[in-house]
């Protein structure tokens, strides 16, 4: 059921908020135990905040287009009242938030009820989900592997049915990874288009976005959450939707970096996936080369290493090292190396990365590729066939949409030969998330997909 329809049943008095509340808290606790998504409850307040709602949907007044939904929050977001600990031993003993984080806060006042949180790789850095504080989390589609990250626990949540909304961020792929893995719906917005509030660690890379079970679902989240905040020199003034947005082209590449023909399961979906979208849209899809050097991905790390060390604190990272994830300590230690030169020439080259995308899509033009080109990752980190922790570049397609602000959507596109869904990534010109969106939707329409993994029931039933 789309999110419009249950928060339509609240302010109609055919469901209540405290039902639903009840329907999530009762699902996390019966389904999470082997996927390990929620790492914190939020029950009394949940329905204390469930029965205003319902009281003031009784005396008449007008609830917001979430209204009653129960809502997980990433754990490296703000809850008024919860820790956040970023899924870090170095953040374990954090004391409650004094307020909601921007989007949050706008997600409540819209009527959403927050009941929990969700796990993240320690500080939100990597593409797989798993911590020394919590643990792995797990796909629901295929227990062995890993929903993704570091949006993963969301993404897990989502999958499974506990909650029919779970908040998400993305700096390097952690909406889009997730959505792939998890077959969900799931946007990195232009850059700008949603005020950040906290400062984000990766100062420019980052951004919140919608993922969920539908096109429907993430535009109505991205409505929701978009607009300007005081303190974000990045933030448009203002962006609506066009009511007719199309591309006049569509570009098609199997990778964003030429590091080599993908793996042969994921090169057969993903041309599987091209032909069906010209059939879905009507529009002949040209093929491209992989668009940027391999620089584009050595320019994420140096930014988001740098970024994401000093603003841990240096200090803290050689004094609790023993603490960090193995991987995550390895990352930030290489990044203790790097020079501010080496920071700044990569922060320049942004300029040159974000003009050649520009330029090769125009105004109108969306490109299209896997989102990710490997099946996925094993639930603790490790690629199948190793024995170490850790995912190289070229199992990625999405770090490029961050270093150059443009919209990004992966939406469903397949089953892999390991149980793990395929996603189709749609890239568009910036400022243009209409247009993806509407392709996103035209897709939707023409091979619609299972709402929730094997084995599970959507929210809404």
């Amino acid at each position: 059921m789309p999110l419009q329809q249950i928060a339509s049943a609240v302010r109609e008095r055919l469901l209540s908020a405290e039902s639903l509340v009840a329907r999530s808290l009762e699902r996390i606790e019966r389904l999470d135990g082997p996927i390990n998504a929620v790492v914190r409850i939020r029950r009394d307040a949940a329905y204390a905040d469930a029965v205003a709602i319902d009281g003031r949907i009784e005396a008449g007044e007008e609830l917001g287009p979430l209204a009653g939904l129960p809502l997980l929050v990433k754990d490296n977001e703000d809850v008024a009242g919860l820790p956040t600990t970023f899924g870090s031993l170095l953040r374990e003993d954090a004391v409650p938030a004094e307020q909601d984080c921007e989007v949050v806060a706008r997600l409540r006042a819209a009527g959403a009820i927050v009941v929990g949180k969700t796990n993240v790789p320690e500080f939100a850095f990597e593409g797989f989900t798993s911590n020394r504080l919590f643990g792995d989390t797990r796909d629901p589609w295929a227990l062995d592997w890993s929903p993704g990250g570091s949006s993963g626990g969301s993404g897990a949540a989502l999958a499974s049915g506990m909650a029919p909304l779970a908040t998400a961020t993305d700096g390097g792929g952690s909406i889009r990874i997730p959505a792939a893995f998890c077959g969900l719906v799931g946007l990195k917005p232009s850059a700008g288009l949603i005020g950040r509030d906290p400062i984000p660690s990766w100062i420019d890379l980052s951004t919140k976005g919608p993922l969920g079970l539908s096109v429907a679902d993430v535009s109505l989240l991205l409505d929701v959450m978009r607009g300007p905040v005081a303190g974000d020199p990045t933030a448009l003034p203002a962006w609506s939707p066009r009511l007719e947005a199309w591309p006049s082209r569509i570009l098609a590449t199997p990778r964003m970096v030429d590091y080599g023909p993908l793996p042969g399961a994921i090169a057969a979906l993903y041309e599987e996936a091209v032909r069906a979208l010209e059939a879905a849209t009507g529009i002949a899809v040209e093929h491209v080369p992989a668009p940027f050097p391999a620089q584009i991905d050595d320019d994420w790390f140096i930014t988001a290493a740098i970024e994401e060390l000093t603003w841990v604190g240096r200090n803290e990272v050689v004094q609790r090292a023993e603490e960090l994830t193995p991987y995550l300590r390895s990352q930030l230690e290489h990044a203790a190396d790097l020079s501010p030169d080496d920071y700044l020439a990569a922060r320049r080259r942004r300029f040159v990365h974000t003009r050649s995308l520009d330029r090769l899509l125009g105004e109108d033009a969306v490109l299209v590729s896997p989102t990710m080109c490997v099946e996925g990752f094993y639930a603790d980190g490790r690629m199948p066939g190793a024995d170490e922790v850790g995912t190289p570049a070229a199992a990625y397609n999405t770090q490029a949409a961050n270093i150059t602000g443009h919209p990004a959507l992966s939406v469903p596109a397949g089953i892999s030969p390991n149980g793990v869904p395929f996603g189709m990534q749609i890239t568009g010109p910036r400022f243009g998330d209409d247009l993806v969106l509407a392709v996103g939707a035209s897709w939707e329409a023409s091979r619609p997909w299972p709402q929730v993994a094997p084995g599970f029931s959507s929210f809404g039933e």
